[in-house]
């Protein structure tokens, strides 16, 4: 298969170790690779005979007319030169696309697989029982369980806890404090009875939990010390049960659950925070005999690092140990996002069976850092010309000021009553350029920067302050 490659002149010798061993030809269109024109395509595919194209995946131009009358295929390649080696590797396995850049549209697909992937393992899993619907145990996969804390004091209570099943968890758990009343929790229940997904009480407060049962799925938690008043009660309504060890130790508390008769058991060993007793804990979570629950959102809480990671390994040890369940929240700012963050580790873990590790599934956790360095060729100039300091005196914009700020997932940017709204900073700045807006260039330079600031902030779940460091 004869391969046409063409190329800038920065970036040549990249595309020529890339294409080392195949049939392929590469040709140095220009400086700049992304500026390939039809022309100087159709021109270069005159002289020789080429069974395919790739071009650079910065190119903006169409090849649509130089394909139809050459009748040679034209895909577009990576967006970086640096990436090329691996795209070709692929061929002839792969098939690239026309339009979107190899890179992307591989990644792209990769994870369209992956995910199917997993909605077929959860369809064909084996499991020990259900809860609406819902998994536990067995082959399936390991659900996710996300606690609204003082549930009694939500005033949106059914949004959140559908905002929750949306963004991953399978089953959401209503926290009740000391202070709530057996008429509030019954109350909070009853106003989520238009929700399919499965609800857990959490509380060991024997009226609390009662309070709870005519709507509840599952109970958090039993022991000794609750099971006596109100294990029956549990065990007529049909719900499931997390049983803590308490002081009678964990297996005295399951034998005690089981003689009530409760059927649907969770064990949950406890884990304790980083520092406290973390990896000791970890010995004790096998020999119960039944489905294991698994406590992340308390070692994540009580650790100031980014949850992204955290969430990530701690799924990856509850999967080791066998938890049916995995419990996590988002009682702080820093935790915010570990729903849909628990939800893609438990994802990746069912990836990962029969791997040695969870690692080039599809989907992935890397959210800052990024998996592979490009190695780009130095920017080549002749002159340099060191930058000055801004100065101190701003003119300001004719037509007006902008305040930009972010609400609902998108970027605001309000001036003189009008707000433009997006999710792109880029389109945003184009219709503001395209309404008249902006006359001054450095006042664009400035909307740009902070357009993209907003960006950011709302991708990495961060707050924006216009003028303020990211």
């Amino acid at each position: 298969m004869r391969i046409l490659l063409p190329t800038g002149r920065a970036t040549r010798q990249i595309v020529t170790e890339a294409a080392e061993g195949l049939d392929a030809r590469v040709v140095v269109t220009g400086e700049i690779a992304s500026f390939l024109t039809p022309a100087q395509l159709s021109a270069l595919l005159s002289r020789e005979k080429y069974d395919m194209v790739i071009v650079p995946g910065m190119c903006t131009a169409s090849f649509a007319s130089v394909e139809e009358a050459s009748g040679v295929p034209v895909f577009r390649g990576p967006r970086h030169a640096a990436d090329l080696g691996c795209i070709l590797a692929l061929l002839p396995d792969v098939h690239l696309s026309r339009t979107v850049p190899a890179d992307d549209f591989l990644a792209e697909k990769k994870e369209k697989e992956a995910l199917s992937r997993i909605l077929r393992a959860e369809r064909e899993a084996s499991f020990l029982y259900s809860v609406r619907g819902v998994k536990i145990g067995g082959e399936s996969r390991m659900k996710v369980l996300a606690e609204i804390m003082d549930a009694h004091r939500v005033t949106n209570l059914p949004e959140m806890v559908q905002d929750y099943f949306s963004r991953g968890a399978d089953i959401v758990d209503l926290g009740f404090g000391f202070d709530a009343t057996p008429a509030q929790v019954s109350s909070a229940f009853s106003s989520l009875g238009d929700i399919d997904g499965p609800i857990a009480v959490d509380t060991q407060d024997p009226a609390l939990i009662s309070a709870a049962l005519h709507r509840a799925d599952i109970v958090l938690s039993l022991q000794e010390e609750n099971i006596p008043l109100v294990g029956d009660a549990v065990a007529s309504a049909g719900v499931a049960a997390v049983v803590v060890p308490g002081k009678a130790g964990l297996p005295s508390n399951l034998a005690m659950a089981r003689k009530r008769g409760i059927e649907c058991l969770l064990a949950d060993p406890l884990i304790p925070p980083a520092g406290s007793g973390l990896v000791e804990s970890l010995a004790h979570f096998s020999g119960y005999g039944e489905p294991l629950f698994f406590g992340a959102g308390n070692v994540v809480e009580l650790l100031d690092a980014d949850s992204v990671g955290m969430n990530a390994l701690l799924a990856a040890m509850a999967a080791e140990l066998g938890a049916a369940v995995i419990f996590t929240s988002e009682h702080s700012d820093k935790t915010k996002g570990s729903v849909s963050e628990m939800r893609r580790a438990t994802e990746m873990q069912v990836l990962a069976m029969g791997r040695p590790y969870a690692k080039d599934l599809g989907i992935s956790l890397l959210v800052i850092k990024e998996k592979r360095r490009r190695r780009e060729p130095p920017v080549e100039y002749r002159e340099c010309i060191p930058a000055n300091p801004p100065p101190e005196d701003i003119e300001y914009d004719p037509c007006g000021n902008f305040r930009i700020g972010i609400s609902g997932g998108e970027i605001i940017a309000a001036i003189g009553g009008r707000a433009y709204r997006g999710t792109s900073w880029t389109a945003v700045f184009s219709t503001i350029l395209a309404a008249g807006e902006v006359s001054l260039m450095d006042h664009a330079a400035y909307l740009g920067k902070e357009l993209y600031k907003a960006e950011m902030a709302i991708q990495f779940g961060r707050s924006f302050e216009q003028d303020g460091p990211f």
